[in-house]
């Protein structure tokens, strides 16, 4: 993901010839049944809803979402034309019907109010503090007034131990994309770009660190934001 064409995006893994291994990495270091469907259970996608993925990689939460409610209507955004690639082949494989579009890290390809709800899963430790808050506010922009916005990814340690594994993480992904992430500042990200009743659900420690799942609301307006 990047904020101009200049900067270049951190692909899955952290490294492009990592990529065709991702699935394989995240069933060896996370639960993936469970957070996958923990992720599905908060986005609660419900008939004739418009639902973006943010950065849908290779296509595993689209399929399971698909397969919880094939009555919604998917579309998925990344930037990295190699995770699209795989994506695609899995889902006709399995014949679900999902758009999935790149763009090129800065405006989303979507009008204002577009979608009901926005979910996003082990993105944001991949951007600057400046792509993050870019990102949230491209994201408010398409959901609709009090559309959902439901994120999972690497969260403040809850522990020493989960501290000490998410150097495995850092040391793939960058210590700058991701010292927010260890902070615990996501929430304030979410809120400072225009979310109301914004919380952290719930979390899951894993073999690399704490994964933590937030929601939070696009308001109707300014007034109704809160902090």
């Amino acid at each position: 993901m990047k904020v101009d064409k200049n900067k270049e995006f951190i692909p899955a893994l952290g490294y492009n010839w990592l990529t065709s291994f991702y699935d394989k990495a995240i069933k060896f270091t996370m639960p993936e049944k469970e957070f996958r469907n923990k992720l599905i259970d908060y986005l609660s996608p419900g008939n004739d809803e418009q639902i973006l993925e943010f950065g849908f990689g290779t296509g595993q939460n689209l399929i399971l979402a698909s397969e919880r409610n094939i009555n919604a209507h998917y579309v998925g955004l990344d930037i990295d034309p190699k995770v699209k690639y795989i994506a695609q082949e899995k889902l006709t494989k399995r014949q679900i019907n999902v758009k999935l579009d790149l763009y090129d890290g800065t405006v989303f390809p979507y009008a204002d109010n577009t979608f009901d709800k926005v979910f996003s899963s082990l993105v944001f430790h991949q951007l600057d503090k400046e792509t993050k808050i870019s990102c949230l506010n491209e994201i408010n922009r398409v959901l609709k007034p009090k559309g959902e916005l439901i994120v999972g990814d690497w969260g403040k340690p809850k522990s020493k131990a989960m501290r000490i594994l998410f150097y495995i993480v850092q040391i793939l992904d960058g210590f700058k994309t991701t010292s927010d992430n260890v902070k615990g500042l996501m929430p304030d990200y979410i809120v400072n770009t225009g979310f109301y009743n914004v919380q952290e659900l719930s979390y899951i420690n894993t073999k690399i660190g704490s994964y933590c799942y937030y929601k939070g609301y696009k308001s109707y307006s300014k007034q109704n934001q809160t902090k």
